[in-house]
C-alpha cells in the first residue's frame, strides 16, 4: 500500500474515537460515562498535538530554505500544543473541547497559509477538521443539554 492510502486510511478512521465517544457520553451512565467524557478531551488534544508536530515535522523538512519563516512556524506549533494543554487544565471537559475545537481550526489556518503540501492532503486535512469540528459541536452540544 502506498503511504498516501495509509495516510487516508488512518485520518479517517481517526475521526471513529471522536464519535465514539460522542456516543458513549449520550448512551451510557456512571462511570462508563465519565470515561467516555474524559477519553474525548484526552483524545482531542492527543490529536491535536500530533498535527502540530507534524507541522513541526514539515518546517524541519524544509528548515534550510526560509530560516524566517520556519522559526515563526516552530513557535507557532509549539504555541498550539501548550494551548491545548492549557484547554485541558481548565478542568472543565466542555470548555477544553471548545478550546480544543477553535485550536484545529487555527491550525488549519495557519498550515494553509504556510505549507506546501500537496493537493490531496489538503483537501484530506480541511475534510478531516470538518469532521473534528463537528464532533466536537456534537460533544459542546451534549453537555450543554445534559445528554
Amino acid at each position: 500500500m502506498s503511504s498516501r492510502l495509509i495516510s487516508q486510511l488512518l485520518g479517517y478512521a481517526g475521526l471513529i474515537p471522536f464519535f465514539g465517544f460522542c456516543l458513549g457520553f449520550s448512551s451510557l451512565e456512571d462511570w462508563p460515562r465519565s470515561l467516555s467524557i474524559q477519553g474525548f478531551v484526552i483524545y482531542s488534544l492527543a490529536i491535536f498535538a500530533f498535527l502540530a508536530g507534524a507541522l513541526w515535522g514539515q518546517v524541519q523538512a524544509v528548515q534550510a530554505a526560509d530560516g524566517e519563516s520556519a522559526v515563526s512556524t516552530l513557535i507557532v506549533s509549539n504555541g498550539l500544543v501548550l494551548f491545548g494543554v492549557a484547554a485541558i487544565l481548565t478542568a472543565q471537559a466542555m470548555m477544553a473541547a471548545v478550546f480544543l475545537m477553535l485550536g484545529y481550526i487555527a491550525l488549519l489556518w495557519y498550515e494553509t497559509r504556510v505549507s506546501t503540501l500537496e493537493t490531496w492532503y489538503r483537501l484530506m486535512r480541511r475534510r478531516l477538521t470538518l469532521g473534528v469540528v463537528v464532533a466536537h459541536i456534537i460533544f459542546v452540544v451534549l453537555h450543554i443539554t445534559g445528554a
